[in-house]
């Protein structure tokens, strides 16, 4: 994949009718400001004779075969039952589209309210529960980003490069370099493997305006073991041990087949926070990285400063749902 700069989505009049007929979405379209920007693309509101649908520009270029394997299983969850938006297909049964140079993808319109990790613990559980019984096995591979540690060299590196360069988080980086270290000494390999969402932060685990918990992004999701993906909603939702137990008490109650008993299966929430911090320094770094740009990554990693997580926080998860 390559990324490409968010260039927005003010389409003439031909691409306009090339989105429409691509995804045969009607007539008479208008298209509203970007409704959301995440770490994969900005997400716009497109409505039409036919209804209210969600245009999401990637920011990187995605091939079919890379997003097959997400957008079936995203489709075996809503026919589950489960909210989440449907995937709106091509007219020849793709996902993508190039739309002035853009790649794009479409999905039913829901209105949700912004991301907020104090929604009711024990929804989130009972939906992460959901598309866990979901069991459907494509590939085995698991991603790297989800079981490799970033390593004691590279933190290193990154930690003197931050101090050098007068990062702003440069004193908090090198205050927490050695307890990342140690985080991923815990790591271990994904056991009971199957398809899951792999990505279920509370920017992606969303309340409707309805009260209804709701599922987005589902681009990552791919081969995972299910007991180190619950630990995600945990650490992001469960603030505090009430929360944590709630969680974990509702999604064991709803048939969510994953049990988390040792360290070890945070590995997937250590890991991809370590890739994420990995990166958005990186970043930060680079040459001719913007004053904007430099914001933004230092933000992403100030959301880590300020719950970090630590093996002290990994034991009181773990003893609040013992």
């Amino acid at each position: 994949m390559c990324a490409a700069p968010d260039r927005g989505l003010d389409l003439g009049p031909p691409d306009l009718a090339r989105l429409l007929d691509r995804f045969d979405l009607g007539d008479g379209a208008t298209i509203a400001p970007a409704a959301d920007r995440g770490q994969q693309g900005s997400v716009w509101k497109l409505t039409s004779s036919r209804g209210a649908f969600a245009v999401k520009t990637m920011f990187e270029t995605w091939t079919e075969d890379e997003v097959a394997e997400p957008a079936e299983f995203q489709q075996l969850v809503h026919a589950a039952g489960v909210a989440v938006p449907g995937v709106v297909r091509t007219v020849d049964g793709g996902v993508l589209a190039d739309v002035d140079g853009r790649t794009v993808r479409v999905y039913d319109w829901v209105d949700l309210r912004a991301p907020n990790p104090l929604l009711d613990p024990s929804a989130v559980g009972a939906v992460v529960a959901a598309i866990h019984r979901v069991r459907w096995v494509e590939s085995t591979s698991v991603h790297p980003w989800y079981t490799e540690p970033v390593g004691a060299a590279r933190w290193t590196e990154l930690c003197d490069a931050a101090v050098r360069e007068r990062a702003p988080f440069a004193d908090d980086l090198t205050a927490m370099v050695e307890g990342m270290i140690a985080l991923e000494s815990l790591l271990e390999p994904a056991a009971d493997i199957q398809t899951c969402h792999c990505d279920l932060w509370a920017d992606n685990v969303r309340s409707t305006p309805a009260g209804e918990v709701c599922v987005i992004d589902w681009e990552n999701a791919g081969p995972a073991d299910p007991s180190q993906e619950l630990c995600l909603p945990l650490y992001d939702f469960g603030s505090d041990a009430t929360r944590a137990r709630a969680l974990y008490g509702a999604y064991r109650e709803d048939g969510g087949p994953a049990r988390i008993e040792r360290p070890g299966q945070f590995s997937m929430l250590i890991a991809q926070l370590g890739h994420i911090n990995e990166r958005a320094i990186s970043r930060w770094l680079r040459d001719g990285a913007t004053i904007e740009q430099r914001a933004h990554d230092a933000a992403l990693f100030g959301e880590f400063v300020s719950r970090p997580l630590t093996l002290a926080l990994i034991d009181e998860i773990l003893g609040a749902i013992a």
